[in-house]
């Protein structure tokens, strides 16, 4: 049975904003997101409706120490990072995108693997806030933003996933046939429809809001 969210308080409620670096955002970076891109805008005001209303914005990194200590075995799943070309600390690539980026009173939280959870302080940062609902927007939906609202989920938070503002990449064909980015964003959020999260446009988000401010 899907879930949904029956209200949500935007005191309580912080919004997500999962790898919108120039690393995946920036036109001709090794990892660029067409889908990420196409939505900049929208995601922008959108951010500031929700600021408006008293919402937390959060912002994930995604990066790697130069001498690939705390890389893992999730850059194993990606070229560039495994060789350095993007992902890496201290750099212009792990920045966000300049038309998002963040504004005073938001925080932005460098993570080493695709959850914004897994060995950060986003919990602790959450808990400090109040939060008890989070709202995932950013790249790449199958990966970054749907590990990030699982292990919300499993955190004891309410997750809204935003259908509009989180998109991905085409994936090759790898044995199983080649998807483009819209098949798989389509599919992924039916998939976190009936196990993950309120999946919902953020227009509904911030109606949704509006009625409890």
């Amino acid at each position: 049975m899907p879930y949904k969210l029956k209200h949500l308080d935007p005191k309580k409620t912080a919004v997500l904003v999962i790898d919108m670096q120039n690393d995946f955002i920036e036109e001709g970076a090794a990892m660029y997101t067409p889908m990420g891109h196409a939505f900049v805008k929208p995601l922008a005001k959108f951010l500031d409706s929700c600021r408006a209303l008293g919402m937390p914005v959060i912002y994930t990194s995604h990066a790697y120490r130069k001498d690939k200590s705390d890389m893992g075995k999730g850059a194993l799943f990606c070229d560039p990072a495994f060789h350095g070309e993007v992902m890496v600390e201290n750099t212009h690539g792990v920045e966000i995108y300049p038309a998002i980026a963040p504004k005073p009173g938001d925080v932005v939280i460098t993570k080493r693997s695709y959850s914004g959870f897994f060995a950060t302080e986003m919990d602790m940062v959450l808990k400090h806030k109040g939060i008890d609902t989070v709202v995932i927007t950013g790249v790449c939906t199958e990966a970054c933003c749907f590990s990030t609202a699982r292990d919300a989920l499993f955190s004891g938070y309410d997750v809204a996933f935003l259908s509009d503002l989180t998109g991905t990449i085409d994936f090759p064909d790898l044995g199983q046939g080649a998807y483009t980015a819209q098949q798989i964003h389509q599919t992924m959020l039916c998939v976190i429809a009936m196990t993950t999260a309120d999946v919902m446009t953020s227009d509904q988000l911030l109606e949704l809001a509006k009625k409890e401010k």
